[in-house]
């Protein structure tokens, strides 16, 4: 439990002074997020934020990794490394679309092919890593009920490589406002890091998941709204990076289900506008997609959605944990 608390301390700190200084920087450097036209009008006003401030928590999570995980790492506990790389990787996917955007000055940056094939390959990568360490295995397991089911190596390959890209990209949906990604992903980092400790394998997943529990805390210092930056998609899909891997490494994806139940919705909301858009042609379900989009144009103000939307991440991380308690206590 020390060493959780020192994790979120030293991501929560870590991530403070970085924003101190990459904030202004990135003022200067005139890193300005263009906002989608087609987007709630009133958020035009946001035109010119800093974006790529994700870099801050990414700093803030690395040096909580390779100082308070470091004996982890001595000891052959690469649980902390890996989620850390492969949302590096994810990272590096969105500083690239963050700067096309930048340097086209619109709010365009890589096309969805070109993000789909990179972020696939990525996530086949991880899956085989992962399972040829000893780190995950085939055999799904059932929250609530407590039951495996076994796969065979390929249909669990395409399982994962396909939750894992959802994942990230219902992640990267969900940060349309300000503080709501962060906010949304902090009771999942903490329900990670208090499954951890039920694991006698996992410490190093608890330290990461710490780390960005207090990383995410520090960054809503200059993300809460009015927000002095955004995180970009170089944010964005680090944390839905982290998310799908901790779920691996931890090898319980499925409890993304309930855990992730915000990042679901959000998704969910954007699939269907899109099919009812098609099928009816032209005709919309939602005012506007994702749902806090749609809950926007309703009344609730940023504010409400900021609140709200961690709060039910929050209960529904409690319920997850117990999911998934009896695992390791049986």
């Amino acid at each position: 439990m020390r060493v959780l608390l020192t994790a979120l301390i030293t991501g929560f700190a870590a991530t403070v002074v970085a924003g101190l200084i990459a904030v202004p920087v990135l003022r200067r450097l005139k890193a300005g997020q263009s906002i989608r036209e087609d987007g709630p009008r009133w958020h035009m006003k946001k035109q010119g934020t800093p974006t790529m401030g994700g870099i801050t928590f990414i700093f803030g999570i690395a040096v909580a990794c390779f100082t308070v995980g470091m004996p982890n790492v001595q000891r052959g506990d690469y649980t902390a490394l890996f989620p850390l790389a492969f949302a590096v990787v994810y990272a590096a996917i969105g500083f690239i679309d963050d700067f096309e955007k930048l340097r086209k000055k619109q709010n365009l940056g890589l096309t969805s092919a070109q993000k789909f094939v990179l972020q696939l390959a990525v996530a086949v990568a991880f899956v085989l890593l992962v399972r040829l360490t000893g780190n995950l295995t085939p055999n799904l397991y059932i929250p609530f009920v407590n039951l495996y089911i076994k796969l065979s190596e390929p249909v669990y390959l395409v399982f994962a490589a396909f939750v894992i890209v959802a994942e990230v990209n219902a992640v990267n949906l969900t940060d349309g406002l300000d503080g709501l990604a962060a906010g949304v992903t902090a009771p999942v980092a903490v329900c990670f890091a208090a499954i951890s400790m039920l694991t006698e394998t996992g410490s190093g997943a608890g330290i990461y998941s710490a780390a960005l529990a207090g990383a995410l805390i520090g960054f809503l210092l200059f993300n809460f709204h009015p927000a002095k930056v955004f995180m970009g998609d170089t944010g964005s899909l680090f944390l839905g990076g982290s998310v799908a891997a901790l779920a691996f490494v931890l090898d319980m994806p499925l409890i993304l289900v309930t855990l992730g139940i915000i990042f679901l919705l959000e998704a969910l909301s954007d699939v269907i506008q899109v099919c009812y858009f098609k099928l009816t042609h032209g005709k919309r379900f939602f005012k506007m997609a994702p749902l806090h989009h749609h809950l926007e144009l309703c009344g609730w103000s940023e504010y409400k959605l900021f609140f709200v939307f961690p709060a039910v991440s929050a209960a529904f991380a409690v319920i997850s944990y117990f999911a998934v308690r009896n695992r390791y206590l049986i």
